[in-house]
């Protein structure tokens, strides 16, 4: 396993790094405990500080990794290439994240764990931070539950609609505190955004978007419906949201909500539709499986769809703005195609083990993509392979594991 720092840290940045006690293996003791220095009274708080946490120069990637049969948890310090060992989460049947923290959904409940790396977008500056490894605790929810948050809240929506609250300070405080429920039910996650929170309400025999404040009352109703809602994504331009006819755009700008239809065009049946999301955090440039043998890709800047034909897809992603299509295929590769044209444009060795599962599967690889490198897992060779994706898919690092890697979430970005 080669330990080297990832390519886009810069000298400076490199030698910063190096000055943060690295980790050790425990779960929750780390060589991160040890915060920034808190500020005296004679002092003003520096911009930027986080109490238990320490501010990076550069962006501090981390894995959350786990095999659902024997319940094995890592986290993988892409910095440092160390493995770290958190408690075991047996059962798990999806791995979701918001940026800081893993959320293992079972059948009964959802872990909770903080990976300890997050970003801080500020729009004109971004702050880079990292901490303590440690489990937090679980969620009390169902097997389809939903986790969306920001800064603030994290919104758990469960498989009946009912929509619970938690305060996300309480989280990073390595608590799972209490919950305020909402009134209602709602059709699809409901994701915090801009201050509010969005929800899709069904009334008439229609779904229509909501907004709602984050006491639960609506503020604003803006004018779309959205049939069958499935899927979500987070974008710089606004949420998407997956419908039966193509997606719906939700959009804030000076405390004002508006909703725009970006139709597929033609009609698509639903083993076709764009459900599973995928994107490099805070890009406007969407993919999705349409089936087994093509990809959606969502232009949210331009408002467009584009199907690829492609291989039997068993994950996709990309990181727009000129970045190829990244599609993992049955052959065991990785295939990357023209964004704009779909032209296919370059292909990896065989980097998984194994007959490979189509993305229908919910236990498939995936892709996992931040601003320089994109991350697929290999359950079967009990690996991670870092890829150079500007660079004609460059194996650039792989990972050597104790675990078998089925889900996989990068958290950091």
């Amino acid at each position: 396993m080669v330990l080297t720092v990832r390519r886009n840290v810069t000298p400076w940045a490199t030698a910063a790094l190096l000055l943060i006690t690295p980790l050790t293996t425990g779960c929750t003791g780390d060589g991160d405990n040890a915060a920034r220095p808190t500020p005296t009274s004679s002092s003003a708080t520096p911009h930027g500080f986080v109490e238990g946490a320490r501010e990076a120069a550069e962006q501090q990637s981390r894995l959350i990794l786990n095999d659902p049969e024997s319940g094995n948890t890592r986290v993988l310090d892409l910095i440092s290439g160390k493995a770290h060992t958190t408690a075991r989460v047996a059962g798990a049947v999806r791995l979701g994240t918001d940026g800081r923290f893993g959320y293992f959904h079972t059948s009964e409940s959802t872990h909770v764990l903080d990976s300890g790396a997050w970003t801080v977008d500020h729009g004109d500056h971004v702050h880079y931070y990292r901490a303590a490894i440690r489990d937090v605790g679980d969620l009390a929810t169902g097997r389809e539950a939903r986790v969306r948050g920001d800064a603030t809240v994290t919104a758990v929506t469960d498989e009946d609609g009912r929509v619970f609250l938690h305060d996300r300070s309480e989280l990073e405080k390595g608590e799972i505190g209490s919950s305020r429920t909402l009134s209602g039910a709602y059709a699809g996650a409901v994701v915090p955004y801009a201050e509010h929170l969005l929800a899709l309400a069904e009334k008439g025999g229609t779904t229509r978007p909501a907004v709602l404040d984050r006491q639960g009352k609506r503020v604003a109703v803006p004018e779309a419906e959205c049939e069958d809602p499935r899927g979500d994504a987070v974008t710089r331009r606004g949420v998407v949201l997956g419908c039966a006819d193509g997606a719906l755009l939700v959009h804030a700008e000076d405390g004002a909500f508006t909703a725009e239809k970006i139709p597929y065009g033609d009609p698509v049946p639903d083993g076709q539709r764009a459900v599973d999301l995928r994107q490099r955090p805070g890009s406007d440039t969407l993919t999705a499986p349409a089936g087994n043998d093509a990809v959606w890709i969502l232009d949210v800047t331009e408002r467009t769809w584009t199907r690829v034909e492609t291989g039997p897809v068993v994950a996709a992603n990309t990181a727009g703005e000129g970045s190829p299509l990244l599609v993992l295929e049955t052959d065991g590769a990785l295939h990357g195609y023209d964004i704009t044209t779909g032209e296919h444009i370059a292909r990896t060795e065989r980097l998984l083990t194994g007959e490979q599962r189509l993305a229908t599967d919910g236990t498939a690889s995936v892709i996992e993509v931040d601003r320089s490198r994109a991350y697929v897992n290999d359950p079967g060779g009990k690996r991670v392979f870092e890829i150079d994706y500007n660079d004609g898919l460059r194996v650039a690092r792989s990972f050597a594991l104790d675990i078998e890697p089925v889900l996989m979430a990068e958290t950091g970005r």
